[in-house]
């Protein structure tokens, strides 16, 4: 690796959305009042539209203006209709690039939910177990197709109730997302589904072996030795468990991560190359171009329009 000149990072981190910023003034309802399930309905320019996380789901749907759309390293457009799902934690921000004079009174009908409620709730009641998947894959953002006008009249209806019924409604809505098969995933490669526990915990082995050391070299013939198997039956074993080949796996995790330190740092282009494991930049932004759409430069500078509509 050859010498490479950077500059300290500049932290361009997204903000902590928590409990004391959520205003009645602009828009949110208080959880002592309606409990865990949380409607909000805002518009734009708003100092709610920001580079920003929270530790709840946040269903969101787009009724007006077309955009940029960023979701932890996914950017991309939107238009009205646009219904996505991001996960706890992963930071998200709408920017509308075609504001009228003056701006709209409504962009987003927004349901916010909190993860420990449902899961603990699914242990005694096997009816919520349908959604399990559905959250699992909401760590990455999903994007939804097809469901804009039942989404709308969903959002209207929990938005109108209360109580067990607020509930109830809730429930319905999840119900239809979690059988909706129209989707994409935004936001870095996942793990799916595997068939027993002893798999799944050698499937983790392997990709925490990769996402810790994305420097080092990575083969699917080392590790179908350390796991004791044969080559092939490797290839077949991992790519069932997460949808990609080893190579394209591996080549995923890298520019998952390059696209994190693209948009929350300054170093240089070149030198996030060969941190994350690339043997030369032609290689790199071939790569990156095939699975982002774009070069790595690109990718930089429109990561920082992630920024606007920020108060």
């Amino acid at each position: 690796m050859p010498a490479v000149r950077h500059s300290a990072p500049r932290l361009l981190k997204p903000e902590l959305e928590n409990e004391l910023v959520r205003s009645r003034n602009l828009g949110y309802e208080s959880s002592t009042d309606v409990g865990f399930v949380r409607c909000l309905a805002h518009g734009f320019p708003t100092p709610l539209a920001r580079w920003h996380y929270h530790d709840e789901y946040e269903l969101h749907l787009i009724t007006a203006t077309s955009g940029k759309v960023f979701v932890g390293d996914w950017i991309g457009p939107f238009q009205p209709g646009q219904l996505v799902l991001t996960g706890p934690r992963l930071p998200h921000n709408w920017v509308t690039m075609d504001m009228p004079e003056g701006g709209v009174a409504e962009r987003d009908l927004v349901i916010q939910f909190s993860h420990e409620p449902l899961v603990r709730a699914s242990d005694t009641i096997p009816e919520l177990t349908e959604v399990l998947p559905l959250l699992e894959r909401a760590k990455h953002g999903i994007e939804f197709f097809g469901l804009s006008e039942s989404a709308e009249l969903h959002w209207h209806k929990v938005k109108n109730l209360r109580g067990l019924k607020r509930f109830t409604a809730f429930c319905d809505f999840l119900s239809d997302l979690a059988a909706c098969t129209d989707y994409r995933l935004l936001s870095a490669a996942q793990l799916q589904s595997t068939d027993d526990d002893a798999s799944l915990d050698q499937i983790h082995a392997v990709v925490s072996r990769i996402t810790d050391h994305l420097a080092d070299e990575h083969s699917a013939a080392k590790h179908a030795a350390e796991l004791g198997m044969s080559e092939s039956k490797f290839s077949r074993f991992f790519r069932k468990a997460t949808g990609n080949t080893f190579t394209d796996f591996v080549n995923r995790v890298r520019i998952s991560r390059a696209c994190q330190l693209l948009m929350d740092t300054d170093q240089q282009i070149t030198y996030i190359c060969y941190e994350i494991g690339f043997n030369n930049v032609a290689n790199f932004n071939r790569r990156f171009l095939e699975i982002k759409g774009m070069k790595p430069s690109e990718f930089r500078k429109q990561s920082l329009t992630r920024f606007r509509g920020a108060a």
